[in-house]
């Protein structure tokens, strides 16, 4: 594997791509390997690396996020014992602690060695990590595509379709607590590509987080989206996504005006 990874980094490569390219491949591997153990038999690939892998958005991700859509044989320490054997068969030293007491299940993986081994640090014991995410009580109505996928190695995933993966990027671009700038990167690339959310799943989205159902159609939509729009700062958006982004002069599309034409335009 740090073979396969080295083949795929140039000299003439900055660091933080190199991290980013490093970090890939290695989920490419995991999701390889959940494929290869079944596990998408129980749950669905969604959020920015899924959008990423499956549709090709020119941005690179951090964490793996899945949505269970099938409880009966799910085991999540099953699912990482089985991970961490697969990724040191690859020949890749991973650690990690499980949390599963809470609805949204998560692993940090933590890979020894790696980032020696190509050159991003002189130190053995500094470690790259990957975030595993499986939420156990998604809100209902995702609407479920599969897909082979080929990148480095060749598999199948489960995921939600574009409109019902746009919905959960809608729902995190406005009700998280934070401004992540990804996630507005994702959710322009929604824009130019004219996709319409899955209205039943973003509702049921807000109704399970918020404690109301916002009754969100087609003839309000627009409506939601500006308002949405206004409350967000655009120059943190920024700073959070541009280690991220394959090309930098895409962050003059974090304009707020560009934006809502945008969504004048499409709505």
């Amino acid at each position: 594997m740090i073979e396969l990874i080295k083949q795929q980094l140039t000299k003439s490569m900055p660091d933080e791509e190199k991290l980013n390219r490093c970090r890939e491949l290695i989920q490419l591997l995991c999701l390889k390997i959940f494929d290869e153990h079944k596990f998408f038999d129980n749950f669905s690939f969604t959020g920015g690396t899924a959008l990423r892998v499956v549709f090709g958005v020119k941005r690179f991700s951090e964490d793996l996020d899945f949505s269970l859509v099938k409880k009966e044989d799910y085991s999540f320490s099953r699912m990482t014992d089985d991970l961490l054997k697969a990724l040191a068969l690859a020949g890749l030293k991973a650690e990690s602690k499980p949390k599963y007491e809470r609805t949204v299940h998560s692993a940090m993986l933590k890979f020894s060695g790696v980032l020696k081994e190509i050159g991003l640090s002189s130190l053995e014991s500094q470690k790259l990590s990957i975030k595993l995410e499986v939420d156990t009580n998604p809100p209902k109505g995702g609407r479920i595509q599969t897909r082979i996928i080929q990148r480095a190695y060749i598999f199948n995933v489960a995921h939600f379709d574009l409109p019902s993966m746009f919905a959960t990027k809608l729902h995190a671009c406005f009700f998280r607590k934070y401004t992540k700038g990804r996630d507005f990167y994702d959710f322009i690339w929604y824009m130019g590509n004219k996709v319409k959310p899955n209205l039943i799943l973003l509702n049921n989205a807000i109704t399970q987080t918020q404690g109301t159902n916002p009754a969100i159609d087609e003839g309000n939509l627009k409506e939601f989206l500006l308002k949405g729009i206004e409350k967000v700062d655009f120059q943190e958006a920024k700073r959070d996504v541009e280690r991220f982004l394959e090309d930098k002069n895409e962050l003059r599309l974090f304009d707020a005006k560009l934006i809502k034409s945008s969504i004048e335009a499409v709505y």
